[in-house]
C-alpha cells in the first residue's frame, strides 16, 4: 500500500507496530511541517504538501524495530525503515524519506525532502544553519526568486516554528529527541 494521505501513513506506521512515542513525534513533527508548508505557502512558494506530510509521519518508521534509537542515537532504523516500507508496497520515493531526513548532507534532495528534515530539527526548536541555507538555495532554483529575499523571510519563518518548540516539547512523552 502506497499512503498517499497522513491518515494512511499513520496506519502503516502503526501497522509496522510503532510504539506510542513514536506515533506522538511523527505528530509532533507533523506540527512543525504544518507551519512550514503554511509559509512557504505565503510566500507563493508550491510544493507537495501531501508528499511532506506523509514522508513526516514515515521518515523514522525504522525505530519501529530499532526502538533503541528512540533513547539513544543510531541510524540503523534509516535503511530499516525504508525496507519496510518497500516492503509494504510504499513507492521508493516515499520509501527514501527514511533515509532523507538524516542524509540530507550526502544525498540529492528535492525540497520536499529538505522540508521534511528541516521539520524534524525545528520541531524541538534547533535552528541548523547548514540545512536552512539549503532549503533556501532549493527554493531560490526553483521559483527564480532573489535569495537575500528568501533568506529573510525563511530565517522568520524558521525562527517563528523553531520558537513554538517548547509547547511541543512538553506534549512529547519524554521532551526527548527522537
Amino acid at each position: 500500500m502506497n499512503p498517499a494521505t497522513p491518515e494512511a501513513a499513520r496506519q502503516l506506521l502503526a501497522d509496522l507496530g510503532a510504539p506510542a512515542r513514536l506515533l506522538r513525534h511523527a505528530e509532533l513533527v507533523g506540527e512543525a511541517a504544518e507551519a512550514l508548508l503554511a509559509g512557504f505557502a505565503r510566500l507563493g512558494i508550491s510544493l507537495r504538501a501531501d508528499y511532506v506530510r506523509v514522508g513526516v509521519v514515515l521518515h523514522d518508521a525504522g525505530k519501529a524495530v530499532h526502538r533503541d534509537e528512540l533513547d539513544v542515537p543510531g541510524s540503523a532504523h534509516e535503511p530499516e525503515g525504508e525496507r519496510l516500507l518497500l516492503e509494504r508496497g510504499a513507492s521508493a520515493e516515499v520509501a527514501r524519506v527514511c533515509r532523507s531526513h538524516a542524509r540530507w548532507r550526502d544525498l540529492a534532495q528535492t525540497l520536499e525532502e529538505l522540508v521534511i528534515a528541516l521539520a524534524d530539527k525545528l520541531w524541538k526548536g534547533a535552528r541548523v544553519a547548514e540545512l536552512e541555507e539549503l532549503v533556501t538555495a532549493r527554493a531560490t532554483l526553483s521559483t527564480n526568486r532573489d535569495r537575500w529575499e528568501l533568506f529573510t523571510a525563511f530565517d522568520s519563518l524558521f525562527e517563528e516554528v523553531a520558537s513554538s518548540a517548547e509547547s511541543r516539547l512538553s506534549r512529547s512523552s519524554s521532551g526527548e529527541e527522537t
